[in-house]
């Protein structure tokens, strides 16, 4: 994954280029849809033809990644160095685009966003596992997994170690709101084979350990921005963010607010609490 991300960079240079195909996955930036379009870009970079160049795209600014404690931890373990993504306000998907050199895969996503409408007809594949969900609170629905599945039917060869450890744990970070007995079949699945491929992987509850460690690490203007979403009537504007926390945190949500109002006084803060999960 590092050579093809070295291979790219270099690449991108080169104005002659006849096409390029970027996997751009969503807004959030979530470690599932991160690990997805590297690997699914990975994977193209392997069958394309070699006048194609194949992208992964983070789809936020460079400066927004320090926010994505997770994913930056899991692809740090590998030592790949964060120089060597490419973000979305570095590449001009529309002068691609307008040049006729453009091909879109999203990933974690079927539509583009209200800024980038206008490359809907360079879309030429969307994964997004959501079209395939049943309704069942047991499928948590994962790019990864069907990353996974498509390349182990195309050309399984490609999956190497590094990738599994990034799969594996964009999946159990997917899953980590569920009790083990209650992951899909689809995700053990998944799970299975890779591990049974590689036995040297490390055990599944210590990559949980880890990545909750992390998501719960960040620091407070990181965690209000991370996963920032904006409602507005035209007058009043309200900032949504989702944010994940210990139990022993939630339990003092008094002095998070009053270290919110010193740090934001002119802004009011409500905390709803939803979900509440237990990890052995």
């Amino acid at each position: 994954t590092e050579e093809m991300l070295e291979r790219e960079k270099m690449m991108n240079k080169n104005k002659r280029l006849e096409k390029v195909h970027v996997v751009l996955g969503n807004k959030s930036c979530d470690l599932d849809s991160l690990i997805s379009a590297l690997t699914y870009a990975y994977f193209l970079d392997k069958v394309s033809p070699p006048d194609v160049l194949c992208l992964p795209v983070l789809n936020i600014p460079r400066r927004d990644f320090s926010y994505f404690t997770e994913t930056r931890f899991i692809l740090e373990e590998l030592n790949i160095p964060e120089s060597l993504y490419i973000f979305r306000d570095e590449i001009n998907l529309q002068q691609l685009h307008d040049e006729g050199k453009l091909s879109l895969t999203l990933v974690n996503s079927s539509m583009l966003t209200s800024e980038d409408k206008s490359l809907e007809s360079a879309v030429v594949k969307v994964i997004n596992p959501d079209e395939q969900c049943d309704g069942s609170l047991e499928l948590q629905a994962s790019s990864s997994s069907l990353v996974v599945k498509e390349i182990l039917q195309e050309a399984p060869e490609l999956i190497t170690q590094q990738l599994a450890y990034l799969l594996r744990g964009s999946i159990l970070f997917k899953c980590m709101s569920l009790e083990p007995e209650r992951i899909a079949a689809q995700q053990e699945k998944v799970l299975s084979i890779l591990e049974e491929k590689f036995p040297e992987l490390p055990p599944r509850q210590e990559i949980i350990s880890v990545l909750q460690e992390n998501r719960f690490n960040p620091q407070s203007n990181e965690v209000m921005l991370k996963d920032l979403k904006e409602l507005s009537d035209g007058e009043i504007k309200v900032a949504i963010s989702s944010v994940y926390m210990t139990l022993e945190v939630r339990s003092n949500l008094n002095n998070l607010n009053s270290y919110f109002k010193k740090k934001h006084p002119s802004l009011s803060a409500t905390w709803c609490v939803t979900n509440v999960h237990k990890w052995a």
